[in-house]
């Protein structure tokens, strides 16, 4: 696992009326300050990736559908420097994974369905001064392969 990553598998309470599922508490493990809470489509098939932060933590749950979420530690510093992990979660694996600063990461939609992704980043997104630092899902900068769909866009 890349330093700092935490992941939370969630528990899924059903009963007559529905169900609840529980992502992110203050005081669960994971949980170090609030900035926003935003959901973000992926229609099938569709990359988003690859970004990082500087100042801000993601904390990442897919809510329908299923996504292939997949992190790479680029930072110079690290003991799991170059190293890359890949997450399946969604409707079939109901997890929350918490993105440290300077970690590169993205998904693909993997379901039929268009996905639905919930983020909990620790700061507030800033439209004047954003902390996204990009590159294009097939850099030659990042040892991974989202086998791209020609015609897609993707990014």
């Amino acid at each position: 696992m890349i330093d700092g990553v935490k992941i939370k598998k969630l528990k899924v309470l059903p009963d007559e009326r529905g169900r609840l599922m529980e992502i992110l508490r203050c005081d669960d493990d994971m949980f170090q300050k609030f900035g926003q809470v935003y959901i973000t489509v992926n229609y099938p098939g569709v990359v988003k990736a690859w970004h990082f932060h500087k100042k801000q933590t993601d904390n990442v749950c897919c809510l329908k559908g299923m996504i292939k979420i997949v992190l790479y530690d680029s930072r110079q510093n690290s003991n799991t420097n170059g190293k890359i992990n890949e997450f399946f979660i969604g409707d079939h694996n109901s997890m929350l994974i918490s993105i440290p600063k300077e970690v590169y990461h993205g998904w693909k939609c993997i379901s039929q369905e268009e996905s639905i992704v919930v983020n909990i980043p620790t700061e507030p997104y800033r439209y004047e001064e954003p902390d996204e630092y990009r590159l294009p899902p097939d850099t030659a900068e990042i040892p991974y392969d989202w086998v791209l769909t020609p015609g897609k866009k993707h990014g």
